[in-house]
Parts: C-alpha cells; sequence; structure tokens
C-alpha cells in the first residue's frame, strides 16, 4: 500500500533516543476500507480507492449509499485513489497505519488554512510606504504604486497585490515517522502538517 486517508488532530512532542525534545504531528488514520478496485481490462490502468472517516447516512447522496453497499461497508466521508499498492487488494479489506514503520519518511497532502481576504503586508510580507512621518497617512500597510500613468496605463498580470490567502492544497515532504500506535490508529510524524486540526490529509508511503 502506498498511503491512506488520516485526519490531523495537533500537536505534541516526544523525546528521541539520544535525548531531544521534537515536536510532532498527531495523524489518527482509522482503517481504511477498499471502496473500489481499478482493474487494466475494465477501466484501462491499475488502482484501489481508500475510503475512510464515517459519515451520516443522512447526509450522503444514493449513489455513494450503493457504492458503500457494494463494498460491504459504511458511508465515508473520504475516498481517494491510490495507483501504487503492494499485494493483492480486495473489495472491503481493511488498511491500518501499520504499513507505515518508525525511523520512514512520508509525505502528506491537505489544505492550508484559509486566511480570508488579506491585504500585501501579511499576503506577501510588503514592509508599508516610508515612515510614520513627513506627511504619510494611513500608508504603513499599504502596496505602493502598481503601475505608471503614460505607460503602460495599465497594471501588468501577476502582480503582488491584496487577495484571498491560504486554503490551498499543500504537500509536505520527507516528515519522519515518529511513533505508530496500531492500537490507537495513531501516527506521529516529526513537523508540521497543512491545514487546521480536524482536516482531512493524504499519507503517501
Amino acid at each position: 500500500m502506498s498511503g491512506l486517508i488520516g485526519k490531523k488532530i495537533g500537536m505534541t512532542s516526544l523525546f528521541d533516543t539520544d535525548g531531544f525534545m521534537v515536536a510532532c504531528t498527531v495523524i489518527e488514520a482509522s482503517p481504511n476500507v477498499v471502496s473500489h478496485v481499478k482493474t487494466l481490462e475494465k477501466d484501462g490502468y491499475t488502482a484501489i480507492q481508500l475510503s475512510a472517516i464515517e459519515r451520516r447516512e443522512k447526509s450522503t447522496p444514493a449513489a455513494a449509499m450503493g457504492h458503500y453497499k457494494k463494498a460491504g461497508t459504511t458511508p465515508k466521508a473520504k475516498a481517494h485513489e491510490f495507483k501504487e499498492f503492494e499485494g493483492e487488494m480486495k473489495l472491503g479489506a481493511t488498511v491500518g497505519v501499520d504499513i507505515f514503520e518508525e525511523g520512514s519518511y512520508v509525505t502528506v497532502t491537505g489544505n492550508s488554512k484559509g486566511k480570508g481576504f488579506q491585504g500585501v503586508v501579511k499576503r506577501h510580507g510588503f514592509s508599508g510606504v516610508g515612515e510614520a512621518t513627513h506627511g504619510q497617512h494611513d500608508r504603513s500597510r499599504a502596496p505602493g504604486s502598481l503601475g505608471g500613468s503614460s505607460y503602460p496605463s495599465r497594471v501588468f498580470k501577476g502582480m503582488r497585490m491584496a487577495g484571498r490567502t491560504g486554503g490551498n492544497k499543500v504537500t509536505t515532504e520527507n516528515l519522519k515517522v515518529v511513533k505508530v500506535d496500531a492500537g490507537k490508529n495513531l501516527l506521529l510524524l516529526k513537523g508540521t502538517v497543512p491545514g487546521p486540526k480536524g482536516s482531512i490529509v493524504i499519507i503517501w508511503k
């Protein structure tokens, strides 16, 4: 198996073998269910679809209900396709955190925190225009001039300006697996993982 679907719980710290404190992100990866198997003959490529995190039947579309009923499992909130996997995976089989080994490195994909509409200081790290004295008025967080008047008489595309910040798909590579707790379905990774607490992430082997 090449990965799992998990939920970011938060952060904690552990002491490594050398006695140093390591900041870790805690990810809960409840057993993922194989909800669909794609074959070369039928679909043109081989892959498996994993589903995780319980979802109420009341808020599940009828088509999705039939999809999960065929796999013999309850409705799930998140499904993801993995093209690389080890061994033969059957419909309805479960995959847990024990596929990861302590000391190995993984890649995590998630959606970063949404910041809403932000100015240029927070969005791009601008320092503002000039100082607070000498006639400056409310310019400390302004973007400055954007385009010439006579030429080019417009603002070029791609200028760093205010706008929506965050909420993007972010991938963090080479995160070390510090601890694997198969009993509690927990995965502790060294460093930070994109997204707020409770967000869904994809862990790649």
